[in-house]
């Protein structure tokens, strides 16, 4: 479905237009950050208590026997980022959740749901969520300090009240907030074909928060090598762009936004396309970071996340982005992709997977 292209369209052309006369030549081998972020909704679709234990109690039972296949060039396994709603917080999930993570096999991070709020409002629903995660030794806090720290998925795409109706949200300086109440980066992009998707796509780059007006994400200053800082908030995109190779009606490209899903599992020409977008930070383009995203609570998301679609597309990764001379995979989570991000930015160099804990590490450590 092509619907709200005009927003992103520009950016899409004017990337394609600047390859036919890049002369960029990138070293090797070429780092690849692989992260699959979940919208991790146990109680998606009105489900009942039974049900949403159910749900859990698959990914505490089945992700584990999946992620211990396959291995990185670090020799790390997958790495699950599982953002759960803090308006539906139940204790009972996030241990489940805590078996995953103390295997090394994910982490918990924070997404939220909320509509019509204020500053203050606000405020008060991102303490309690984390005061509720850090409880089980969740989210992250910076080296040789107590301080919790965060990453973040809006919940209905809607970050700065970026939605055309106002609902979802209702604080444009949502980024603002979020970064004072310790959120080191945001993880919603994109959100394509809804209309909340910003108009700078395929980036890593700092949200300049403008109080007065919504959707202030919808451009930025990219996060470049020597230009270290830690005064806005980043936001992290996945990829977006056009397949061309997979048509609706045999005529129109379909939008590849990185979404993983029953109706849309992961293909190696998914792969290759996560790849030629190359998301990096300025000047290091031989660090390249592909974050998907899934809602894969749901049985008809998590028969594929779980199953034998997402085992055949780590396969593929370390088959063909994984000889270690051309290419080198990094399998990790929000917050170890994070620090290698801000790594790349104070100008570090060789391994990225050196830098998984470079500022920010587990709470629990």
């Amino acid at each position: 479905m092509l619907k709200n292209t005009h927003i992103w369209m520009p950016a899409y052309l004017k990337r394609q237009l600047g390859r036919l006369f890049s002369k960029r030549k990138v070293g090797s081998p070429m780092h690849i950050m692989f992260s699959c972020m979940d919208h991790y909704e146990p109680d998606w679709n009105g489900a009942d208590t039974a049900l949403q234990t159910e749900r859990v109690q698959r990914w505490a039972k089945d992700y584990p026997v999946l992620a211990r296949k396959h291995k990185d060039f670090d020799g790390c396994h997958p790495k699950h980022t599982f953002f759960y709603p803090a308006e539906c917080y139940t204790k009972e999930h996030l241990d489940l959740l805590k078996e995953i993570c103390d295997a090394g096999l994910g982490e918990v991070e924070v997404h939220l749901h909320h509509d019509n709020d204020t500053e203050e409002t606000l405020k008060a629903q991102l303490e309690k969520a984390k005061k509720d995660f850090s409880s089980h030794g969740f989210l992250g806090k910076r080296k040789l300090s107590d301080q919790v720290r965060f990453a973040f998925i809006h919940g209905n795409w809607a970050l700065n009240n970026s939605r055309k109706d106002g609902r979802w949200c209702g604080v444009n300086n949502e980024a603002r907030v979020l970064r004072e109440a310790g959120c080191y980066a945001d993880f919603t992009y994109p959100s394509a074909p809804s209309d909340t998707q910003p108009g700078k796509i395929n980036s890593i780059y700092y949200n300049t928060s403008n109080a007065c007006q919504p959707k202030s994400h919808n451009k930025g200053i990219d996060a470049e090598v020597g230009k270290f800082t830690e005064a806005d908030l980043l936001i992290v995109q996945g990829p977006l762009t056009l397949n061309w190779k997979s048509r609706s009606r045999g005529i129109f490209p379909r939008i590849e936004n990185g979404d993983l899903s029953g109706a849309n599992p992961p293909a190696p020409e998914r792969v290759d396309l996560w790849v030629r977008q190359h998301v990096h930070v300025k000047g290091k383009e031989d660090w390249i970071f592909i974050k998907v995203h899934t809602h894969g609570a749901p049985e008809k998301n998590a028969f594929t996340l779980l199953g034998d679609p997402m085992d055949a597309m780590f396969s593929y990764f370390e088959e063909n982005y994984n000889d270690g001379t051309n290419y080198c995979l990094h399998y990790v989570c929000a917050r170890e992709m994070y620090n290698i991000i801000k790594a790349a930015e104070a100008g570090e160099r060789g391994n990225p997977g050196e830098y998984r804990d470079y500022m920010i590490q587990r709470m629990d450590v």
